[in-house]
């Protein structure tokens, strides 16, 4: 096996892992994390209706415009804080932190400090 479908599987194998442990409700919905080598994206989702109640990414216009680059570890800080205030907006003071199976390093983890930062709490 290649080492990049090595990767893969890892990768998979960990979602897994890691989804079947983390349930979001409407009290505590999911702060769920993807990141790709240009953007990372998040999303608070409530899992018992199935809705996706924030959304947040480097590839919206307002936030593009505003980073130099999309895919380093400050445009994750600015998702975090931006997730925040609106999961703020929307009554939603504390969440469920789904790392999506990626390693909780790096932009992952300074999206989750932001959006902890400015006020979810995880």
């Amino acid at each position: 096996m290649s080492s990049l479908a090595q990767k893969k599987v890892a990768h998979l194998k960990r979602k897994t892992r890691v989804r079947k442990k983390i349930r979001g409700t409407a009290e505590r919905p999911r702060l769920n994390v993807f990141k790709s080598a240009r953007h990372i994206y998040a999303q608070i989702i409530d899992d018992s209706t199935g809705t996706t109640l924030v959304a947040v990414s480097t590839s919206q216009g307002d936030v593009a415009s505003a980073l130099e680059y999309t895919g380093n570890v400050q445009a994750a800080k600015q998702v975090g804080a931006l997730v925040a205030k609106k999961a703020l907006e929307n009554n939603i003071t504390s969440v469920v932190f789904d790392r999506n199976g990626f390693l909780y390093h790096g932009r992952v983890k300074a999206l989750a400090d932001a959006a902890r930062e400015n006020g979810l709490a995880f």
